[in-house]
């Protein structure tokens, strides 16, 4: 059988928990997805909080991804102690709470299983290494289809961990960037794969924040604290469908969603 897996784009502020809420579960029927995996480390503009959590569990997601951005809301902690559905990076320092990844039931018995990894090019590098935790993870992980959430800067270590890991895990899909790419493929091993699937947030905006902001900081500006840009919002996603006889991704579909119709 096959299975369709939604993987959705940085959730940015209120107006992306907002878009997520009104959208998710419509879009999974349309889209017939068996289990949904959502990046919500922007959900509070810096971070997350635990009733944002929930909002997005509600809104229809399965798996909440984090990245850089997990500790912005230290109120997070204890939710990630206790919520296996709440991912932060696997290769966060061994102390930090939660867990950075699980494996979950899916449709009729199947195991799923979901890592969160951060990258180290251009973010923070006292991390442990992703692609050797990733081999950590992989020797201890039971599961029949793997998916992998890689919040990362570079294009390049992005690319290199889906070339790394083809044909070891289902779907390998980057965050962080919230631009998406157009580059959804299925690599030569099996691994379906997308550099960064883009956000879920305002839509007149530059990565969610207002433009005259980001305008004002490269034209060498007083800074000043971001805020989410004001108007319509829209959701960044992309379905990948992993056959599970063999735990290989078969099709790789992105979705773009402008609150009133997606393609």
């Amino acid at each position: 059988m096959t299975v369709n897996i939604l993987a959705v784009g940085d959730v940015v502020a209120q107006s992306g928990l907002d878009c997520l809420s009104r959208n998710l579960r419509r879009l999974r029927r349309e889209e017939a997805i068996d289990f949904a995996v959502v990046n919500g480390e922007n959900a509070a503009g810096n971070g997350l909080l635990p009733h944002q959590a929930e909002e997005i569990l509600d809104a229809g997601a399965d798996v909440i991804t984090l990245g850089n951005h997990t500790w912005g809301k230290l109120r997070i902690a204890d939710t990630l102690d206790a919520n296996p559905c709440l991912l932060r990076p696997a290769n966060f320092a061994p102390r930090s709470p939660g867990r950075g990844w699980h494996v979950y039931d899916g449709p009729r018995g199947l195991r799923i299983g979901v890592v969160n990894l951060i990258g180290r090019v251009s973010m923070d590098p006292n991390v442990e290494n992703p692609f050797t935790t990733a081999d950590a993870v992989l020797k201890q992980m039971e599961a029949d289809v793997v998916l992998v959430d890689f919040h990362a800067e570079a294009t390049s270590e992005k690319l290199a961990m889906g070339w790394y890991l083809d044909g070891r895990v289902s779907a390998l899909w980057g965050t962080h960037t919230h631009v998406p790419t157009a580059d959804g493929q299925v690599l030569p091993g099996g691994t379906g794969y997308i550099t960064d699937l883009g956000m879920t947030g305002p839509a007149h905006s530059v990565l969610g924040v207002k433009p005259e902001q980001s305008i004002n900081k490269f034209l060498g500006g007083l800074p000043q604290k971001y805020e989410a840009a004001d108007g319509p919002s829209k959701l960044e996603a992309a379905v990948f469908t992993l056959d599970t006889a063999s735990g290989k991704c078969v099709g790789v579909k992105q979705l773009r969603l402008d609150g009133s119709r997606h393609r």
